[in-house]
């Protein structure tokens, strides 16, 4: 066998203990998972206090700033064990990132180090009903209200949607322009007018929370606005690589 020259010894060392950590406190639980269609929020917590989530976030904002290796070794050991519900990846190595590029300080210092902790699961909601992964065509809505933001419009197979604290939603500010027209928005799941719909059952990964969400007259604080108005299918281009190779 060639030997894998990716890893030092930091990143075993953390890959021992991840992976004793899901032998003990994951496997034994795998099967009741996938019945259910989502894990327990307290295995989060559990892995939040190990430092399995959001690794990569800047010590400012509770992570340790790691490098990406470290997901990678998670990610591995998740599928080693065949776990098909936990969705620590597409909350660490792809909500977080967009939250800690492209939010003010304030949703950094307010979000971040929730997810950290595990106290605060994210989603981001991309895909529609009628739009599939054709981010230009997305129907939502954000309209601008004062120092609010006006969000109408449903999601459909968003990961984690059940779980979720927070989802950043892609939504369309200016529809005349295009992909152009396009924000991203931090939105809280408590929110009134936001409801999570239909936990999905899929083909595989069946322990994995896959939602439909709904936003009705849903009020949103102009400052959870992720960066610039019109700006969000930049800001999604910049980070699909990562969101690529985390899948791959």
């Amino acid at each position: 066998m060639i030997p894998r020259t990716l890893f030092n010894s930091d990143h075993e060392t953390f890959r021992a203990t991840v992976r004793k950590f899901l032998e003990n406190e994951a496997v034994p639980f795998n099967e009741e998972w996938e019945q259910q269609g989502v894990v327990p929020k307290e295995v989060w917590l559990k892995a939040g206090e190990q430092g399995f989530l959001c690794p990569m976030v800047s010590e400012e904002y509770g992570g340790i700033g790691a490098d990406f290796l470290y997901s990678v070794v998670i990610g591995e050991e998740v599928s080693r064990l065949g776990l098909t519900g936990i969705g620590w990846g597409l909350h660490t190595e792809i909500v977080a990132p967009y939250i800690e590029h492209n939010g003010s300080e304030t949703l950094k210092q307010k979000y971040l180090p929730k997810m950290v902790t595990g106290e605060m699961i994210g989603a981001i909601a991309m895909t529609e009903p009628g739009a599939g992964s054709d981010l230009q065509g997305v129907k939502t809505s954000a309209v601008k209200d004062g120092d609010h933001y006006i969000l109408n419009g449903s999601k459909t197979f968003i990961t984690n949607g059940q779980n979720a604290d927070i989802v950043i939603v892609v939504a369309k500010t200016d529809p005349s322009k295009g992909a152009k027209g396009i924000s991203l928005f931090v939105v809280e799941t408590d929110s009134e007018g936001f409801e999570k719909g239909t936990n999905l059952k899929k083909v595989g990964m069946k322990a994995q929370d896959t939602s439909e969400l709904f936003f009705q007259d849903v009020k949103v604080p102009a400052e959870n606005l992720l960066g610039e108005e019109g700006m969000g299918f930049i800001y999604l281009m910049q980070e699909l690589p990562q969101e690529r190779l985390g899948i791959a």
